[in-house]
């Protein structure tokens, strides 16, 4: 690597660079940044020429950085922070009058507890914003936030990095949900109880439920499944209308029963908590706008605010 390349005046080229070694793709690397693979691949041979190093090595897992590479992305990653707090802190944000996209990371489970509350207050109070949802699984989210792929997560997202800011809304526990007339007629069912029903299985892509199944069976709580389900939309419906049981977090499980329509047992024993949490990155926390979006999501959300 030559000890000066040549003048760097197009920061586009860095982003590549640093898109790459986020994702190890060029392919990935494109679609992040809204480019073609040719695209990506031209701005790679660029970078290649001013840093008179291959910095990317193709191998059969993916683009491997070298240690040229590896010595780049630390500054670089820094350099892009500083660049982004200067800018965010010279913003100016107004809800009422802003136009603005907000990228949000949410399962299934979370769109339906958190959507319909949120987009109602984002209705009445900033018409020009606009909400996309993604799905990032649980390993990704903290490179998304970090390039700006996202602007904050939703859930339950454990082992974040360190950068990653998370404010804690609630505690949630998974309950057995059975309609209101239901044969079985105890509040605290007991595990022998839960074992005897019949079972919908709905599926979701919320990593604490998926958590809450494996140690339902590192329980041997054994479950006669009737019904399996790709999603969990349709659950409650099936479960109003028969002798069927589903188990659910309760926030869900809650929202359905508005109408108590249901009966929502306890379970007889202890499992980890779930916390579902909002989540953005450092390197945004001066961005006055996710600041709102977040700032106004506890106040709606937190078991402080008015859930």
């Amino acid at each position: 690597m030559t000890n000066t390349p040549p003048g760097i005046t197009d920061l586009n080229l860095l982003r590549v660079f640093l898109a790459i070694a986020d994702l190890r793709s060029l392919t990935a690397a494109g679609a992040r940044l809204g480019l073609t693979q040719p695209a990506v691949s031209h701005a790679l041979r660029r970078l290649r020429t001013l840093f008179d190093d291959p910095l990317f090595v193709r191998t059969p897992t993916g683009m491997v950085p070298t240690d040229a590479a590896v010595r780049l992305h630390a500054p670089l990653a820094q350099a892009f922070g500083i660049i982004n707090v200067a800018v965010q802190q010279l913003a100016k944000f107004d809800p009422a009058t802003a136009h603005r996209v907000f990228r949000v990371s949410m399962s299934d489970m979370s769109e339906f507890y958190f959507l319909p509350p949120l987009l109602a207050m984002i209705d009445s109070t900033a018409p020009g914003i606009r909400v996309e949802v993604a799905n990032f699984s649980v390993d990704a989210v903290s490179t998304a936030m970090r390039s700006g792929e996202i602007d904050l997560a939703l859930g339950y997202v454990p082992g974040l990095d360190a950068a990653c800011i998370s404010t804690t809304l609630f505690v949630d526990e998974h309950v057995c949900v059975v309609r209101a007339g239901h044969p079985l007629r105890k509040r605290n069912p007991t595990k022998d109880d839960l074992a005897a029903l019949r079972y919908v299985y709905a599926s979701t892509n919320a990593t604490g439920h998926r958590m809450v199944e494996q140690w339902l069976e590192e329980l041997n709580l054994r479950r006669d499944i009737v019904l399996r389900l790709p999603h969990f939309v349709v659950a409650p419906e099936i479960v109003q209308n028969t002798d069927l049981a589903v188990i659910f977090p309760k926030s869900i499980a809650q929202r359905f029963n508005r109408n108590k329509a249901f009966r929502i047992l306890p379970l007889p024993f202890s499992l980890p908590p779930i916390e579902i949490q909002v989540h953005t990155h450092m390197q945004f926390s001066a961005d006055p706008g996710i600041a709102w979006l977040r700032d106004a999501i506890c106040s709606m959300f937190s078991t402080q605010g008015s859930r």
